[in-house]
């Protein structure tokens, strides 16, 4: 990717900055009320401000292979669940791996239309296994033995946040999550690093799609193995060893959940189509 390419998504991002302390409530109560298009919004300093989707063009060929009306499957939020207070492209912060540029195309499960202005949030792992806002509990402290995760396919929180509770977060940090707005293509994009592992776990982003201040979809994206084993012998994942989860011992891993993903420049581009179930009529 060019640096006129990086400086136009640096430019992209930076009409967010003035909105990463509206929270999703009010963001939420705005994109709900808007057919498409920007956003309106009042931050807490009362000031208005405009929340632009943003686009992801170069992506369309990787979109065209995943299209889909098949409903995305859901899964449960984990443990380390909370509304970050993030509205923003560029999630890594001070975070080190390999960069990936995450594109995500929203629609109805049973129409198969777009769905512009939902607020799609993802949180995941460092390259180290470690969630920001739940750093002790992620690295087996907090009264979490580190090991294989339970049925429900996460490690118990080690008190509140666990299971599909919200996290009570335990520590300021905040990155590796955020939030966007889907454009009116219904897609978002973000930029963040190639996921790191933890015990009894497979690679994975956590997703998460609100319309209409409604949760409609909660789900999990995964990666090709071949792709997480070139990732991984880069520094800094090769120094997290001992990995003992692959994607065909999952207990959530589906054929569905897999990202498509393309080599950009000194990292990679993934997509994926999400169906949700926008009216929560279960199908």
């Amino acid at each position: 990717m060019s640096d006129h390419h990086e400086g136009q998504r640096v430019s992209r991002r930076s009409m967010f900055a003035g909105v990463g302390s509206i929270g999703l409530g009010t963001l939420l109560a705005a994109c709900g009320s808007q057919a498409g298009g920007s956003s309106t919004v009042t931050t807490s300093t009362g000031e208005s401000a405009s929340v632009t989707p943003q686009t992801a063009t170069d992506a369309t060929d990787l979109f065209a292979g995943t299209n889909t009306c098949t409903l995305t499957p859901d899964t449960t939020q984990g443990p380390y669940y909370f509304d970050a207070d993030k509205i923003r492209a560029d999630i890594r912060e001070d975070r080190e791996g390999v960069r990936l540029r995450l594109a995500l195309k929203v629609q109805d499960s049973e129409t198969c239309a777009v769905l512009p202005n939902a607020v799609v949030e993802i949180w995941h792992c460092d390259a180290a296994g470690l969630y920001s806002g739940a750093e002790d509990q992620s690295s087996g402290g907090g009264g979490t033995p580190p090991g294989p995760p339970p049925e429900n396919g996460e490690r118990p929180g080690g008190g509140p946040g666990g299971g599909d509770q919200d996290l009570v977060p335990t520590d300021d940090k905040r990155y590796l999550r955020g939030a966007q707005v889907s454009n009116a293509e219904g897609v978002v994009e973000f930029t963040t690093i190639w996921p790191g592992w933890y015990m009894g776990r497979t690679v994975h982003i956590h997703v998460m799609v609100h319309v209409s201040n409604e949760r409609v979809l909660t789900s999990q994206l995964m990666f090709d193995e071949e792709l997480n084993s070139a990732v991984f012998a880069r520094q800094p994942y090769a120094a997290h060893t001992g990995r003992d989860t692959f994607n065909d011992g999952d207990n959530i891993f589906e054929d569905s959940m897999l990202l498509k993903v393309a080599q950009d420049g000194d990292g990679y581009l993934a997509a994926i189509v999400l169906s949700a179930d926008s009216d929560k009529d279960g199908a």
